[in-house]
């Protein structure tokens, strides 16, 4: 079992927020296509086992044509052997979903949409200049639906300024409402170089607030789940049966193909990353060079990976695993380091699984730091 991620570096617009690898001119599309289905071929030999997901991510995979969508599927037809029930999705933005384009991805094997629909106000999308507007919003999933597209992923942002509690409440009802099966939901944060961050830097902007943050994932948590909604990893919530499969495989240590520039790829104990440079992505599978460098994981860095996340999952750290996958010394430190985290109530230990409770959720990050080991582990 294996998965291929492909990244689509094109966006029609900037958000304030955003720091993924993307451009807004499309002057080189039908040439970056070319060079993903290069890229492919070039790759093809590292996946022997069959294809059980595949995830166009961006950047925004809906501003592609059909046929330049159909050209990628067909290499990788031509290139690995995949599942008939494989996950297919691409990330789409609500004001590409018009009928047309809803009709012209049905005839492709796409079968499930993740809509980065991120809030249904429109003075808060026209805050983060997002593309779309609420209506948009709304009608894509509609129309996603009535078009046979049930299998829907929704994104949702909050721990922002704009947004208070009841706005907060209302976008989760309306989700729900809407009967997507899946939402993922972020925490805004700043990241350098981007439109937020200048403006937060310059006083244009009021900064963001942790406890704000930390209030909306409790209220997000409670309300989803009294509705029927699991927590099986901390951003994503799903119907019972209803999980991401590409997601879920990158969080249990699934093999995946990274295509595009800026995307990884991962064999178990190589991480593959793509150079995040269009120009020299396209110069270098132009003269049929991979555009990439090659990360050696050690054990330590397997390990370290293994915990960050597995504890971020519904499923949790198995204890077990540590020892088979990495020796009995990990699994020593592991019990070791866990401790105080259990006496704050922030983990719990159910036979050798250890998760994080709904108070533990709130600091995943920095328990999975204090979980970490150094290199000289093995030394001591």
């Amino acid at each position: 079992m294996a998965g291929i991620y492909i990244h689509i570096p094109f966006c029609k617009k900037a958000c304030t927020y955003c720091d993924f690898h993307f451009t807004t001119s499309f002057k080189y599309a039908d040439e970056m296509v070319d060079a993903i289905c290069k890229e492919i071929k070039l790759k093809q030999h590292r996946i022997t086992d069959q294809v059980s997901s595949i995830y166009f991510g961006g950047g925004t995979p809906s501003v592609l044509s059909s046929a330049s969508l159909e050209k990628i599927f067909n290499t990788l037809v031509d290139c690995f052997s995949i599942s008939a029930d494989a996950e297919i999705t691409i990330e789409t933005n609500p004001d590409d979903l018009d009928a047309k384009k809803i009709a012209e991805l049905r005839k492709l094997p796409i079968n499930r949409f993740s809509i980065g629909i991120q809030s249904f106000f429109e003075q808060d999308l026209v805050w983060m200049n997002r593309a779309h507007n609420a209506q948009e919003a709304q009608t894509c999933i509609k129309r996603s639906q009535d078009a046979g597209f049930e299998n829907l992923s929704i994104d949702l942002i909050y721990g922002y300024p704009l947004l208070t509690d009841e706005k907060w409440f209302s976008n989760i009802q309306t989700a729900i409402d809407l009967q997507t099966p899946h939402i993922s939901a972020y925490s805004l944060t700043v990241e350098a170089k981007t439109a937020l961050a200048n403006a937060i830097e310059k006083g244009k902007q009021t900064g963001l607030s942790d406890e704000q943050s930390a209030s909306q994932f409790l209220i997000l948590t409670d309300k989803l789940t009294t509705a029927g909604f699991e927590h099986y990893e901390i951003s994503n919530y799903a119907l019972p049966g209803k999980y991401a499969i590409h997601n879920t495989n990158y969080w249990k240590g699934i093999t995946y193909l990274g295509i595009g520039p800026s995307a990884h790829g991962f064999d178990g104990h190589n991480r593959y990353i793509n150079v995040a440079n269009n120009a020299k992505y396209l110069s270098l599978l132009a003269d049929n060079k991979l555009a990439e460098t090659v990360e050696e994981l050690s054990q330590t860095d397997r390990f370290n990976e293994y915990i960050m996340t597995s504890l971020r999952t519904m499923w949790g750290l198995d204890l077990q695993k540590i020892t088979s996958d990495f020796g009995k010394l990990f699994e020593l430190e592991t019990r070791r380091q866990m401790k105080p985290f259990i006496e704050r109530g922030q983990i719990t230990l159910d036979g050798n699984i250890i998760k994080l409770t709904t108070n533990g959720k709130l600091f995943a990050d920095g328990i999975a730091a204090e979980l970490f080991v150094d290199d000289d582990l093995n030394q001591k």
